[in-house]
């Protein structure tokens, strides 16, 4: 393990406006704020964060030429009341689902899916990353995040263990990868991997096949997985 998970950060033109849809969606509470930035946590303690992208080309799923790159699963106790408050709410029913799922876009245009499940409120499920070929990306996040391969067939892969987010990578035909920070070919979502020395890590990650990006802080820096998609280690 290299880190673990901190948060999953979506980017937003305006993120006081998404911020208070995931807060009544999911039953979430403000953590930190400011101009640039919000971070909402869950019960579980799972973490959301928003960072503001004014110039940001949202997803047009499932349109190919403008694809999402990442999407949030929700389990829900009751899909109809789900999808009815989830639109209410400012989101957008996508063409798909059946009788135990629903795909909606949040009003940023990022979609996300309400599973049907066993529990007694709005919880999250896991985070999905799409990719050309999901075995060796489920490989690269195992070690990075010290969690083993739970699942691998086709279509797709999971890394989970008890207790934390699932993270699955699912395989999308004609993939296009986002060429961070090109706004034509955006992020749209990243990961905050939290580890104790990032110099040591780094060294890992680039081991493993990641890239070093330009952008850092006195906390953070940015990195890009063997596919393309940005993330950051931060301590």
């Amino acid at each position: 393990m290299i880190g673990t998970l901190r948060t999953v950060v979506l980017d937003a033109p305006d993120i006081k406006s998404l911020a208070a849809f995931y807060t009544e969606l999911a039953g979430l509470h403000e953590h930190y704020a400011d101009d640039e930035w919000i971070t909402l946590k869950a019960a579980d303690g799972t973490r959301l964060g928003f960072q503001s992208a004014p110039d940001l080309v949202p997803p047009r799923w499932p349109d190919p030429a403008y694809p999402q790159q990442m999407h949030l699963d929700l389990r829900v106790p009751d899909l109809a009341a789900a999808i009815e408050h989830a639109v209410k709410l400012g989101a957008t029913r996508l063409p798909r689902g059946d009788e135990n799922y629903a795909v909606l876009a949040d009003p940023a245009g990022h979609p996300f899916c309400l599973c049907l499940g066993e529990v007694d409120s709005t919880t999250f499920a896991d985070v999905a990353i799409d990719c050309a070929s999901a075995g060796p990306l489920a490989r690269f996040y195992s070690e990075l995040l010290g969690l083993p391969v739970t699942w691998e067939g086709e279509g797709g892969a999971m890394i989970s263990t008890e207790g934390r987010l699932p993270v699955i990578f699912q395989e999308i035909a004609d993939y296009r990868a986002p060429q961070w920070p090109d706004p034509a070919h955006p992020q749209q979502y990243h990961l905050d991997v939290e580890v104790a020395d990032v110099d040591a890590a780094e060294a890992q990650v680039l081991a493993l096949g990641g890239t070093r990006l330009a952008g850092g802080g006195d906390n953070w820096r940015v990195y890009a997985d063997p596919v393309g998609h940005p993330f950051c280690l931060v301590w």
